[in-house]
Formats: C-alpha cells, structure tokens, sequence
C-alpha cells in the first residue's frame, strides 16, 4: 500500500473512533457506540441505512479540488459512506455537495435518498447551510425545520446544556438587572427572556422584541436563530479557552519517536509555528464577531437604543458563517488532541501521523479572515 493511501485509511479509522466534533458528524460511531439504543431505529438521522451510517465532514477545499466545482466554497460538506462498517480499512465512497456529478453520484451511492425534495436530501441541505458541525446548534436548526433525529446522535450532553443555559442566563441577567437598577422585575425579565431565547419556540414567542425592531419574520427568525448561535460560541469559548491553552503547549513540545522521513524533517517545526498564528488570528476574530454582539446588545438593554440590536439581527447571519468556522476550527484542535492523547497518559506518536494530524489542523485554519464588521 502507497504512503498515500496509508494516510487516507488511518484518518478514515481516526474518524470513525473519535468523538464528534464541530468539524465531524460521526453517524458510524454513533451506532457503533449506542447500538443497542431503540431510539436510533426508530428516530434516525437519516432514512437510508448507508447514509445513517456515513461520517460527514465540514471540509476545506484543496486547490485540486476546485475543478469538482462550477463555483467553489471554501468550505463544504463531504459524505465518507464506508464501504463495510465493521472494516474501515477497506475504505469509503467519497461525495461533496455540490459537486458538479453530485446527484449522478449519489443515486449510483445511495439510489433515490437524495433525490432532489426527499427527507434525507432535506437534512443534507440543512446541513450544508450550516458553518459548522456544532451538535447543540445543528440539533436546533433540525428542530426548527422539524426534523427530531435521535438524542444519541448528538453529542452534547443534559449536563452541557445546563451549564449553557446557566452562563447565557448570567449573562443576560447582568444586562437586564444594570438596566433595571438590579431590582427583582430584572431578575424576572432576565430569566424570562433566557427561556424564551433558548427554548424550542424562541422564534415563535417572543413576539413583543420582533414589533420592537421591526422586523420581518424571516428576518427575525434568520436573526434570533444567530443569536442563540453568538451566545452558545460565547460559552463554547469560555469552556474551551483553558482547554485551548493547554493543548497549544503540547502541540508545541510533543516530539514524535522514531525515525523521521526528510518529509517530515521539513514539515513539523514550521508546521506547529503556523498553527499556533492560525489560531491567534482565529481567536482574534471570533472576539471581535462577539465585540459586535456585545455592543448591539448593550445598546438594547443598556441606552435603550433598539437599531444597533436590529443592524445586529440583520448582519447576523452573514457573521455567523465565518464565526461557526473559526470557532470550529479551534474546537476541532481542542477536540481531536484530546481524543488522540488523553490527559495523564504519555504522549506516544511516530512523525508521520503527527503530520497528518497537523495537515488536518492547518486545512481547518486555512479560512479566509472575516471582514470586520461595524454597525451603524
């Protein structure tokens, strides 16, 4: 077997054993994990069988790929469906969305589940229309467009989304209670908008801030739907952050055992310098896409002043594209490290997986910096 497709089989079983991150909706560990769970039957992610047992994948694109493409994303969605679940060494049928032959492709992978309009090309779309892979925000925009699959499949657990909930109610609070003079009616209206927002009928709801901004509905939907995804990122960072710091020190001092290729001899020390800037300028610009928020929403809840929330609202969705991808970038990072090197446990590689593994961060860093954005 080539180096090549060594490679290609190692980050396709990588894959499959690690956890889901923002970057991987690892369906075929779902199963392998939660076999025995009925609601994976009788709620799936996707109706096809194949399909429900495919790894899908927030991918960069390579220059070589760009071909594929009448008119090329940055990033896209790629279907791994492997060949045989139990050997993942025989290897997987590769699609983008978007290809050029994408739907030819996928009748000959999966026959008429993705057809143009049917369920399974439904969720597929959805997906694609997200930034990122993050469970909490695709279960919810799942939800939103009424699909329910499984609890199982995401991976987020009742404890994440306690401690979720528990920082966007501090921060809204602190907002709200200053603006109240910290009197009881703030700690009500705090908690009352908390519910409202991250509840399964937020956009529904709360009807009295959509007639204050004068907003469409799709315009407020679209927005409140951001909102939620500004706030979650805004926890993630504050869980990740001494996560990040640690794994940043590691990623700089592991040195790989045995002998090294003169591939790897080149790759390696340059490799760990552009991932440590990539990912300050990542960081850099998902606080200042939540300087933005922050700013907005002050303006509302602090002077009173509804139009930099609105601005906000409407210029949202176009932010959250770049914010869920450097964020997931980051999360991606944080994630993958700590699966493949558990903490307590010796750090043990050879140089040629570390590059790929450092191939796999620098492909998720490569995005194109976010404009900075300013309302008026």
């Amino acid at each position: 077997m080539r180096p090549s497709q060594d490679r290609t089989v190692r980050s396709l079983i990588a894959l499959e054993k690690s956890a889901s991150t923002a970057r991987v909706l690892n369906l075929a560990a779902t199963h392998r994990r939660h076999g025995a769970d009925g609601s994976l039957q009788a709620e799936p992610f996707f109706h096809n069988r194949l399909l429900n047992h495919a790894i899908i994948i927030k991918h960069r694109l390579r220059p070589y790929e760009r071909d594929l493409f009448v008119r090329p994303a940055a990033t896209v969605t790629k279907i791994l469906a492997p060949m045989d679940a139990a050997d993942l060494k025989v290897g997987a049928r590769v699609l983008m969305v978007g290809q050029k032959d994408f739907d030819e492709t996928a009748a000959e992978v999966f026959g008429n589940a993705l057809n143009p309009g049917s369920g399974d090309r439904q969720i597929l779309d959805l997906i694609d229309g997200l930034p990122s892979l993050d469970p909490f925000l695709l279960r919810e925009h799942l939800k939103r467009h009424g699909f329910e699959p499984a609890r199982a499949y995401f991976a987020i657990t009742d404890a994440d989304i306690q401690r979720m909930y528990d920082f966007v109610r501090q921060e809204v609070m602190a907002l709200v209670t200053l603006s109240a003079g910290g009197e009881g009616a703030g700690v009500q209206a705090a908690s009352k908008l908390v519910e409202k927002l991250l509840s399964n009928s937020a956009d529904d709801s709360f009807a009295p801030l959509k007639d204050t901004l004068r907003l469409s509905d799709t315009d407020y939907q679209d927005g409140v739907f951001c909102w939620r995804g500004f706030l979650y990122y805004k926890w993630v960072l504050t869980e990740l952050t001494p996560q990040l710091a640690r794994v940043m020190v590691e990623l700089t001092a592991l040195q790989p055992r045995g002998a090294r290729t003169p591939d790897t001899t080149r790759y390696l020390p340059d490799a760990r310098l552009r991932i440590e800037a990539a990912v300050t300028t990542a960081l850099e610009g998902v606080n200042r896409m939540l300087a933005v928020y922050d700013d907005a929403y002050g303006s509302l809840t602090l002077d009173g002043q509804p139009a930099a929330f609105r601005d906000f609202l409407l210029a949202a969705p176009d932010m959250f594209t770049a914010l869920g991808e450097q964020c997931g970038a980051v999360q991606h990072i944080v994630s993958f490290w700590r699966y493949r090197f558990p903490p307590g446990r010796s750090a043990m590689v050879d140089a040629d997986e570390l590059m790929d593994i450092f191939l796999d961060f620098e492909d998720g860093l490569t995005f194109v910096p976010a404009r900075d954005v300013h309302l008026a």
